[in-house]
């Protein structure tokens, strides 16, 4: 009962609205509720554009939630964001020039299992962690795959630094805050001899001056597996024989709102000139006839499945066949 008081107080002190056409009352309670789970206070003026934004972007979410979809959308930290602004925060901003379009990746005889999760295989996959607003997906792509291939290879499941990636590795065509793919920070980690822990070089989630230190190295690479551009079959080689694979592919604004399913799109490209995002596939499976690769996201335990989100296999969707790699140790 407390409970319900503090949160009719909390609501109760919020400006109301002149009632517009724009918005609904219930609309304005949904959007308070929303407010006092994530914690956010507005001025009068911002509080009103921040409302119509949300409305906007709910009336979208209740729009595909009632349509025969492969998966629904639903409310998260970002529903009073435009995409516009979501993609200059979350986002790779620098044009990505993917890898080579033949790659190094060797295929097996073709024989897969019908579902992988590497989660469950044993303690190889790190938990979902959360890069802020910086377009540092990248780093945590990269190290998501090599504290994956590391404790494959040696049983020891690592934190490695993403900050030192964003600070550190300009000279490998990467642009800290502002974007770069994991095909490059392997390069830059194989050439610079090591990659510091989480612990040691901890995450700001803002640009800063390198401060990598060689006598903490706690991870290596020793040669980098760029997977032939378009040859996604290469990439369900990969993570079936070897260990969790980085991808870049491209958000529109409908994936800024996923909740569940297995996600699936017309709206973006299968070019490599459209990625603006990189994450981590660590498994694949099947639901309903519909293949999908399961894939470990950066923006928190708190979105999509706890932090996880399905993206259809087979299709090259969204382009994420046109930029997967992984490092070898």
């Amino acid at each position: 009962m407390a409970t319900v008081i503090t949160i009719f107080l909390v609501l109760a002190v919020l400006p109301s609205v002149h009632l517009a056409p724009s918005f609904s009352p219930k609309e304005e309670h949904e959007f308070k509720t929303w407010m006092y789970k994530y914690n956010r206070a507005y001025e009068l003026e911002e509080y009103y554009r921040r409302l119509q934004i949300f409305t906007e972007n709910k009336r979208k979410i209740d729009h595909h939630n009632t349509g025969n979809r492969t998966f629904t959308m639903g409310l998260n930290e970002f529903s009073a964001m435009t995409f516009a602004e979501f993609r200059r925060s979350f986002l790779l901003t620098e044009p990505q020039n993917c890898s080579a379009t033949k790659g190094g990746h060797i295929s097996g005889n073709g024989l897969y299992p019908d579902s992988v999760d590497w989660r469950k295989k044993g303690n190889y996959v790190t938990p979902v962690k959360n890069q802020g607003p910086c377009g540092s997906c990248w780093t945590f792509s990269t190290t998501g795959c090599l504290e994956s291939v590391t404790a494959i290879a040696t049983g020891n499941l690592l934190f490695l630094s993403e900050q030192q990636l964003v600070d550190c590795a300009q000279a490998f065509n990467n642009h800290g805050c502002n974007g770069g793919l994991p095909s490059q920070a392997f390069e830059y980690i194989k050439y610079n001899k090591g990659l510091m822990t989480e612990k040691d070089y901890p995450y700001t989630a803002q640009d800063g001056t390198c401060k990598y230190k060689p006598e903490l190295a706690a991870a290596s690479v020793k040669e980098v597996v760029n997977i032939t551009k378009y040859v996604e079959m290469d990439m369900v080689d990969a993570v079936a024989r070897y260990n969790p694979v980085s991808f870049a592919y491209e958000v529109t604004e409908d994936f800024m709102h996923y909740q569940e399913g297995v996600y699936s799109s017309t709206k973006c490209h299968n070019t490599t000139d459209k990625v603006n995002h990189a994450v981590l596939a660590v498994g694949y499976g099947q639901e309903k006839g519909t293949p999908y690769w399961i894939v470990k996201n950066s923006w928190g335990e708190g979105w999509g499945m706890q932090g996880y989100f399905l993206i259809e296999r087979g299709k090259n969707m969204c382009g994420l066949a046109a930029c997967a790699s992984y490092p070898q140790v």
